[in-house]
């Protein structure tokens, strides 16, 4: 009889499932459409990112304000209206705050009035996880990720500073289901001979992590991956900007960032996605791993809910 893990990874099988009618696009995704096949700065990157995360707020400020919370100068926020086909900044306000609006709208209408910042910040991780689901509409993607990664032998799983929690998670679970798996939470040489070991041994692809603050040595490893010959697949909260373009696929998820510490809902829930595409990719070897891992478990009474 199989075991309860063994019979949900054959129940929760992804599948393309029928065609459904495609959702209304999302306030955030009417304003990432503006900078669409614009080729734009890292500057004018962080002006558009800046855009996207604060759309109800940054939608009326003035260019002086903007430049002041996004860190540029004002002429950079002039150029970036620019570069996307706008007059000017006021032009592209203009354009940005029916849509701030409408995300506004949208919140009043589904959400109960706030009463304490707690809930406030669980608000917002039901609009994220809103958003991640709208995402995974056509789970084709997550599909091919995820048989990419059960392909590469080893597989490598990397994570460093805030994102180390996240990278052991889906490390320990895709253990289960996975014969070699190298995790990496230190940056610097440690990183480097890890990903060139695994490019040695055969490895096709690593899947990295990264959650804001974005560091450096993250940018580092992928760069260092892609020497050794790896692919990279990334998970990260960023929509543009040299991580995503140093990656061979993103995923994307947003965090939530009201509280002290960023709260991680939908990015784990895109981990677990990804984990079950693994799990479909290979099934018989998945089976076969679940099996031997729950009988290794029950005789040494690894659990107590055995």
């Amino acid at each position: 009889m199989p075991s309860g893990q063994q019979a949900r990874a054959q129940a929760a099988a992804i599948t393309p499932g029928r065609q459904v009618p495609e959702a209304e696009p999302t306030p955030a995704e009417r304003v990432r459409a503006l900078f669409g096949g614009h080729r734009l700065s890292p500057g004018q990157r962080r002006i558009a990112q800046y855009l996207v995360d604060h759309l109800t707020e940054a939608a009326f400020l003035s260019i002086t304000d903007l430049a002041e919370r996004v860190g540029v100068s004002q002429p950079s926020v002039t150029r970036f209206a620019g570069a996307l086909g706008y007059s000017g900044f006021p032009a592209l306000r203009e354009a940005l705050q029916p849509i701030a609006l409408s995300a506004v709208a949208g919140a009043q209408d589904t959400r109960e009035v706030r009463r304490n910042e707690l809930q406030a910040a669980i608000d917002t991780e039901i609009e994220n996880l809103e958003n991640l689901r709208r995402g995974l509409g056509d789970p084709g993607r997550v599909l091919e990720v995820g048989r990419e990664l059960a392909r590469s032998v080893p597989l490598t799983v990397l994570g460093l500073r805030i994102s180390v929690s996240l990278a052991e998670y889906f490390a320990y679970a895709a253990r289960r289901i996975h014969p070699d798996v190298r995790l990496v939470t230190r940056g610097g040489s440690v990183a480097y001979d890890t990903l060139l070991q695994a490019g040695e041994a055969g490895g096709g692809w690593v899947l990295a992590f990264a959650m804001p603050r974005h560091a450096n040595e993250t940018l580092s490893a992928l760069r260092a991956a892609r020497r050794a010959g790896l692919r990279v697949a990334l998970i990260t909260d960023l929509t543009m900007g040299p991580l995503v373009e140093a990656a061979d696929v993103a995923l994307t998820a947003p965090t939530g960032s009201r509280l002290v510490f960023d709260s991680y809902a939908a990015p784990g829930v895109l981990c677990a996605a990804v984990l079950q595409a693994m799990a479909d990719a290979e099934p018989e070897r998945t089976q076969a791993r679940l099996e031997r891992y729950e009988q290794v478990a029950m005789q040494h009474e690894f659990f107590l809910d055995d």
